[in-house]
């Protein structure tokens, strides 16, 4: 009767989730807020609604409110995507908190997540705070202008770049091993 009960494993530790070795990418989204937030703040205080700064022949600071998502896309509406938005950023952020959880071993993938964890967290907090998201980067060519941006949303762009990168180079793995 003994040996059954050493046979089996203990309960407790096998019923938690093991969020060990995620505390690092949390740390790294919150950095990305910190550093989204604050870069806001000061922007929305230095500068008045669509004053630019231009440091670049192709790079402006600017202070722009968005109230729709990326491009301005849904702006126009009566406010409705404000929760909208938020709600589907808080819900992103709960899918990626599960895929780190379960691929905390495969380190470029966790840095892609972390980065889009910080940038849809930075910009939920625009959401409930102020009703808009602040923008302040402008990039342009002549008559050409690529839609004012943040730091939240450069952390998103450049996580899905990296996803898309991840995908490939594991793809090319498994290739490369079934050959």
């Amino acid at each position: 009767m003994e040996s059954a009960q050493q046979d089996k494993p203990d309960a407790t530790a096998n019923d938690k989730p093991s969020y060990r070795g995620m505390g690092r990418w949390l740390l790294a989204a919150l950095f990305l807020i910190v550093v989204d937030q604050i870069t806001k703040i000061g922007f929305d205080h230095a500068l008045r609604y669509g004053e630019r700064i231009n440091i670049l022949p192709i790079f402006d600071f600017t202070l722009l409110y968005n109230k729709g998502a990326a491009f301005s896309f849904l702006a126009d509406q009566p406010g409705w995507q404000r929760w909208f938005f938020t709600t589907l950023g808080f819900g992103a952020s709960a899918f990626i908190l599960w895929m780190m959880h379960t691929h905390r071993s495969q380190h470029r993938f966790m840095f892609a997540l972390t980065l889009i964890l910080g940038g849809a967290l930075g910009n939920v907090i625009d959401r409930i705070a102020y009703g808009h998201v602040v923008d302040f980067l402008l990039f342009y060519w002549q008559n050409w202008y690529y839609p004012a941006f943040n730091v939240a949303d450069a952390g998103i762009t450049v996580g899905a770049i990296l996803l898309i990168v991840d995908e490939i180079l594991r793809l090319r793995g498994q290739h490369a091993r079934s050959s």
